[in-house]
């Protein structure tokens, strides 16, 4: 790492450690041993790159024959050179996870699967992967899983977290312990809560997968200075990134459908305006290095096999640098799954390429490219050339990320630079910011910690420690779990009250009740586990599993003090019961808080530090798994057969508690400070009205809307809203702006977020928090016919709950 950038991480630690008045160093942690090991043994591994002469040697050739090593010529030139040296067998050999590389022309082995959803991680088949842990490095730093990071709506620290995961990922590579090519982020949208896979993803909104998306993949990839690159196929990379899971996929296994056979119907209109958009911006604004295409079919075609959804759309329109890798084993589930035009293996490797999918991810039987893209070239299927387009694409990224030549500015880093206190401290900084507060009866918290002298923490999370850092996690640096986090402030009762998560029998509620009757307070942690919400499962219901439900009531009513309930879980969870009940006087949500989940949760009990997090997902009613079948993909309601609309931006019933909701143990107040009103846009002769569908007694302007595609969108709005904080203690509040698009639109979102910055405001204080929002990419909208359309008339911009808000017209002059 570069002195500047260690010396930022570190001021920051030590910053966010003040700020939360929090000890680094946690001695009740559970600490992996022997993870500081001095500096000395972190020296670069002897092939740290291809393109060195000693190694050349060893094989019995001479480097300077091989021009792809020639550091004078373009990479596009180098990469030619490489592929053309192979056989077309050797070539095939080359498009898998596995790529087994060519020993007579210098060429080694590489391992593409990698992956680093929430840090580095182990996860995916033993023996095939990137990365892994051992006695040298037996661990990394566990970030919260992304649905709580999300919650956090801090852009800088998803960044800053993408830095460090990418550092750790780097130092590892060095050790031999790490590609440089990793498989994350997740950024679906979480469409429906009963999705398994809700934990990986930034929630239901497209802004802030997005958002999300943008900001992760600059921190994994960027390399400092190198902005300015202007042929950004050469851009220096510091790990490659890779946004997934493209398209429209969010069902694992639901009542007899599942990934492996779902053909997913969705309209135009949602493809364009949902479930394309966080990955456009990952592409156009992150400049991410790869896309994953996924399992499902939509409408009919395989992803992986569709030009349209592959060439035409992420290398074609959105011109994307770097390469499309399957969802693990796509092509066999093609074949045997979906049986797809009755392909045979050659036919849908021949598909694939043919789409532009460049990088064949085999997971069961191995990778079909490697195993028929010879074979379907030898049978006509496909032209060689397809295949050393997708080489080409591979090779060149690998070039960019040193492995060819070497990466001098990350050569240093190594063992002292995983799991290090500042980077240990972040994670527990990135649970605190996300741990949101869904209810403080009568100011319940902060506890006041000079008159708590024993806590109860009870239920079959209380202990919780691997099931905090979720899934696609490594192994953690270490764990502080609740007890362990409640301990560092007092005596703590611990009892299970449940064996598991399952919690089938209600034996052990017993032991739990008797615990808060003598303790001065209550801290119930209860939720879900990979058991119940993972990859390859969804959810039936909404419920707490089991007798949890009965165990918080049963506890809450004998409780002597205070009573806390900690909803661990990434999906939402119907607890009306515990917000009705006059017992229960705080219910905090910490999503999978991380490795360092239990420090963070009392630091938020015990207010240490002042929790701002905010829901990204909409919490349902447990009926509404009853009003609508996961496997209906549309996201607007049908009022014919009584479904009420998915998201924020279209569910029309009632919510146990709506997106973006969070409180703080202060109060912030909005005022307007500034704020445009109005834009009018004059149209030229090639520049034409566009019709738009109105209620019928809705009125409906002379020129209704124009395609966005026919403007030059170079018109911004500008505003700025004073944040008040009006409490007792400071406080980080997110301040969240919605468009309300103008009256009568028919098939528009109620309303649709636009921006949002998190804001830090000392008691007493006020900050202004600036906005300039593009009228085209903020006020637009999809129509039913999936254009994108700037609507004339008066349009409403919200701040937060709707106290603050303004009107801005579009008029269009002729």
């Amino acid at each position: 790492m570069a002195p500047k950038a260690r010396l930022f991480l570190f001021s920051l630690a030590i910053y966010v450690a003040l700020l939360s008045g929090s000890n680094i160093s946690a001695a009740s942690a559970r600490t992996i041993p022997h993870l500081h090991a001095s500096k000395s043994s972190s020296s670069a591994s002897d092939d740290a790159c291809v393109c060195d002469a000693s190694r050349f040697q060893e094989l019995g050739l001479e480097m300077k024959e091989f021009a792809y090593c020639d550091a004078s010529l373009s990479y596009e030139v180098r990469v030619k050179d490489l592929v053309d040296r192979m056989t077309l067998e050797e070539k095939a050999r080359q498009l898998g996870d596995t790529a087994t590389g060519v020993e007579r022309i210098g060429l080694p082995k590489y391992e593409w699967w990698s992956e680093a959803l929430h840090g580095v991680s182990n996860t995916g088949q033993p023996g095939s992967l990137g990365s892994f842990f051992d006695d040298e490095i037996p661990g990394a730093t566990s970030f919260p899983t992304v649905i709580l990071t999300a919650a956090t709506f801090n852009e800088s620290l998803w960044k800053t977290i993408g830095q460090v995961v990418s550092t750790e990922a780097r130092a590892m590579h060095n050790l031999g312990h790490a590609g440089l090519t990793f498989w994350s982020p997740n950024i679906n949208v979480a469409r429906d809560p009963r999705w398994g896979r809700t934990q990986e993803t930034p929630g239901e909104d497209p802004l802030v997968a997005g958002k999300y998306a943008t900001n992760y993949v600059r921190g994994l990839q960027d390399v400092e200075g190198s902005d300015l690159t202007t042929n950004l196929n050469s851009r220096p990379l510091k790990v490659a990134a890779c946004c997934k899971h493209y398209a429209a996929y969010d069902i694992e296994s639901w009542l007899g459908s599942n990934r492996f056979h779902f053909d997913s119907k969705v309209t135009e209109q949602d493809m364009r305006e949902t479930f394309l958009s966080p990955f456009e911006m990952c592409v156009k604004d992150g400049d991410v290095t790869s896309v994953m295409c996924s399992f499902n079919r939509i409408n009919g075609i395989p992803i992986c096999a569709d030009p349209q959804l592959l060439k035409n759309t992420i290398r074609g329109e959105w011109d994307l640098h770097g390469y499309i890798v399957s969802d693990c084993d796509s092509l066999e589930v093609m074949v045997d799954g979906h049986k797809w035009l009755g392909d045979t293996p050659e036919d849908a490797v021949a598909q694939a390429l043919k789409a532009g999918m460049d990088l064949d991810c085999g997971y069961k039987i191995g990778s079909f490219y490697g195993n028929y893209a010879a074979s379907a070239v030898a049978q006509g299927k496909v032209r060689e050339a397809e295949v050393d387009k997708a080489l080409k694409n591979l090779y060149t990224v690998l070039m960019r990320l040193g492995y060819f030549d070497g990466s001098p500015q990350f050569q240093s880093l190594g063992k002292a630079d995983v799991c290090s206190e500042e980077h240990i401290e972040l994670a527990a900084e990135a649970a605190r910011q996300g741990i949101v507060l869904l209810k403080n009866e009568n100011e319940t918290l902060p506890l006041n910690s000079g008159e708590i002298k024993t806590i109860a923490v009870v239920g079959p999370h209380a202990n919780a420690t691997k099931v905090m850092i979720g899934n696609y996690a490594g192994v953690p640096c270490r764990y502080v779990s609740p007890i362990d986090g409640f301990s560092a402030f007092g005596k703590v009762e611990y009892e299970r009250g449940c064996a598991d998560v399952a919690c089938k029998n209600e034996s052990l509620i017993f032991p739990a009740m008797r615990a808060a009757k003598k303790a001065d307070a209550t801290v119930i942690v209860v939720g879900l586990d990979l058991s119940v919400e993972a990859e390859g499962s969804d959810r039936v219901d909404l419920l707490l599993p089991g007798y949890q439900t009965q165990l918080i009531k049963q506890v809450a009513s004998v409780s002597r003090g205070p009573v806390i309930l900690v909803v661990m879980s990434g999906g939402p969870v119907d607890i009306s019961f515990a917000n009705n009940n006059p017992k229960i006087g705080a219910v905090l949500w910490a999503g999978y808080p991380g490795e360092e989940g239990g420090r963070a949760i009392a630091d938020v009990v015990l207010g240490k530090c002042n929790p701002g997090g905010r829901l990204p997902l909409t919490w349902y009613g447990a009926d509404y798994v009853d009003m609508l079948p996961m496997t209906s993909m549309l996201l607007r309601p049908i009022d014919s057969l009584g479904y009420p609309g998915r998201t924020y931006k279209f569910f029309n019933g009632s919510t146990i508690y709506p997106f973006g909701y969070g409180l703080s143990y202060t109060q912030f107040n909005y005022t307007l400070k500034s704020s445009q009103r109005s834009l009018d846009i004059k149209l030229h002769k090639l520049q034409h009205c566009h019709d738009v569908n109105y209620n019928a007694s809705a009125y409906k302007p002379r020129c209704p809307a124009v395609l966005i595609d026919d403007l030059k969108c170079d018109d911004n709005i500008e505003f700025e809203v004073e944040v008040k904080n009006v409490g007792r203690r400071d406080g980080s509040d997110v301040v969240m702006v919605y468009k309300v698009p103008a009256e009568g639109i028919v098939g528009a979102p109620t309303k649709e977020l636009i921006a949002f910055q998190r804001v830090f405001v000392a008691a007493g204080e006020s900050e202004a928090v600036k906005f300039v929002v593009n009228a085209c990419k903020s006020l637009g909208i999809v129509d039913y016919a999936a254009y994108h359309l700037l609507p004339a008339g008066r349009h409403t911009i919200v701040i937060g709950d709707g106290a603050v808000s303004f009107p801005v017209s579009i008029n269009f002059k002729q």
